[in-house]
């Protein structure tokens, strides 16, 4: 099915200047009917008015076509369509489809012509894009349409760029540990023909391979950065994980989406991570995890540092030529700063009044 666009009808103008002219015509001319103004003739004869019957009476031959076009002139109206920028409407004529009107304008199709959209009344966790079911009423109040006309009205496919918070899914990664994991994907209608007719309803289509392809990339990755895990598929470890490699992990989310929705008509503008936690049941052994982790990479650093001070004050002291320490003096002064510089409260100074031998 492919798309089949119609840009020649912008005539509603027109046809609704033409239906009122018509409409005013046809009154005028049922009144006067009425009226008695296309009346058989009476003449005048010796002074004397006399009815002719052999006179033609137009009157049922004027009367009967106004009455006609007063009664069923209406149905032009339905064929009126009014479309706002980036909004597009699917007609189908017996079931037949004949193409799509897009762009703003006024249009006036075949009135016989239905509008399709399986999905304009599917609600998503999304930015308000679909019709809630009280403009079309309010449509056919203001401008006195049929009700099929204002059913039409809510049936446009809208052809924004829309946002589809998908909800929040627990996943096991490569590691088999449960994260929740929520996604906002950007996206948009680019085949109004696939979007109504290769699927049953393409915003229930979208949703559904979100969650799925949210579920295929998520296990491939593990949530921080583990050893011997390959994630790109090449064979070799690497350092790929949800939370430190957000960039990619959207954009393989992205991709493996669009490949799933092409034939529904739609464009993944953007996959982005919006939410990312281990699962309740383990967040607390993990967040413990992380602490002890992230302790030891502290206790790392200030030994280090620790080190690196204890030998630049026996190098200056023996530079400067301040005191000679023998083996065992040092191992003594190396002892007490590394107990200072290491420990985690503060020193207590210990003033040596004597010897230490």
């Amino acid at each position: 099915m492919s798309e089949k666009i119609l840009t020649t009808r912008k005539n509603g103008m027109a046809v609704l200047l033409l239906v009122i002219a018509l409409y005013v015509a046809a009154s005028v001319l049922l009144i006067a009917a009425v009226s008695g103004a296309f009346a058989p003739h009476y003449r005048d004869v010796y002074g004397v008015t006399v009815y002719d019957e052999r006179a033609f009476d137009p009157t049922g031959f004027v009367a009967a076509p106004c009455l006609l076009w007063l009664c069923l002139g209406w149905v032009l109206l339905c064929g009126l369509k009014v479309l706002k920028p980036q909004e597009a409407l699917v007609l189908t004529l017996f079931g037949k489809y004949t193409g799509t009107l897009k762009g703003e304008g006024f249009y006036w199709v075949n009135p016989f012509s239905s509008a399709v959209n399986p999905a304009a009344k599917t609600k998503l966790n999304q930015s308000g894009d679909v019709d809630d079911g009280k403009t079309g009423s309010l449509t056919s109040a203001l401008t006195g349409l049929s009700a099929q006309a204002a059913e039409q009205a809510s049936k446009k496919v809208s052809l924004k760029i829309m946002t589809l918070n998908n909800s929040r899914q627990k996943v096991n990664d490569c590691l088999g540990n449960p994260v929740e994991i929520g996604i906002a994907v950007m996206w948009r209608v680019t085949d109004t023909a696939k979007a109504v007719f290769n699927v049953d309803n393409y915003k229930e289509y979208l949703s559904l391979q979100c969650d799925s392809a949210l579920r295929n990339i998520v296990r491939i990755y593990p949530y921080d950065v583990a050893q011997n895990v390959d994630t790109t598929g090449d064979g070799v470890a690497d350092e790929g994980s949800l939370r430190g490699s957000s960039e990619v992990v959207a954009r393989r989310i992205r991709d493996e989406i669009q490949s799933k929705v092409s034939e529904a008509g739609l464009e993944i503008i953007e996959a982005r991570i919006t939410y990312l936690a281990y699962a309740p049941e383990i967040a607390a052994v993990m967040l413990q995890r992380q602490q002890a982790s992230a302790i030891i990479d502290a206790r790392k650093m200030i030994v280090d540092g620790a080190v690196g001070m204890v030998e630049m004050a026996l190098d200056r002291l023996k530079e400067n030529n301040v005191v000679e320490l023998d083996e065992e003096r040092k191992a003594a002064m190396v002892s007490n700063l590394l107990v200072v510089l290491c420990g985690n409260q503060n020193a207590q100074p210990v003033v040596n009044s004597g010897s230490l031998y």
